[in-house]
């Protein structure tokens, strides 16, 4: 499957809230996510545009590796997540395994997440109001979609984004503005 995103750097989420209570939508849910970021041992991710990160949600723990981006007009990437065993000991066997197998972990971003799901021309489209760790309020809008279904995909995105107000797309990802953040 195919993330397919934009994301969005805002002052605050009110007039986004405004708009989303006009459409009667509430939060599908409010979590904290933490994602601990790993390189492998045999290649760069920074260098190849991958990522692979343990993302914790409450007492839920994911594998997640993102492939190199694949267009330009959002971002859109293969992602594959899986879950693994939940709670302390999930996460840290899982981070412990892959730190002897020569992984090096990265950094860490942490996040207050208010997700909400909206459908439109076939599609769930997750929007997501977050809350980062030294980067502030940040949106996005993504859908994860078939690669027949791609294209669509992306003008849906775009089109939602219009509709929501959002302008100035921030393509980087957390990962990257924390990384540069740290070396600044």
């Amino acid at each position: 499957m195919l993330e397919i995103e934009q994301k969005f750097a805002v002052a605050s989420f009110g007039e986004i809230e405004t708009i989303l209570r006009s459409r009667n939508l509430n939060p599908a849910k409010e979590e904290h996510e933490e994602d601990h970021y790993l390189n492998a041992p045999d290649r760069d991710f920074a260098k190849t545009g991958e990522a692979f990160r343990i993302r914790r949600i409450g007492n839920s723990n994911f594998l997640t590796f993102k492939g190199p981006k694949i267009d330009s007009k959002v971002k859109m990437r293969e992602e594959i997540e899986i879950p693994i065993p939940e709670g302390e000991t999930g996460f840290e066997d899982h981070l412990k395994l892959f730190l002897a197998r020569g992984y090096k972990f990265v950094a860490r971003v942490n996040k207050k997440r208010t997700t909400y799901i909206l459908k439109s021309e076939g599609f769930d489209i997750t929007l997501s109001l977050d809350e980062v760790e030294t980067l502030g309020l940040h949106v996005e809008v993504e859908i994860i979609s078939k690669e027949e279904d791609s294209e669509r995909a992306i003008e849906v995105v775009q089109k939602i984004s219009r509709e929501l107000g959002l302008k100035e797309v921030q393509p980087k990802s957390y990962i990257r503005l924390v990384l540069e953040k740290m070396n600044a």
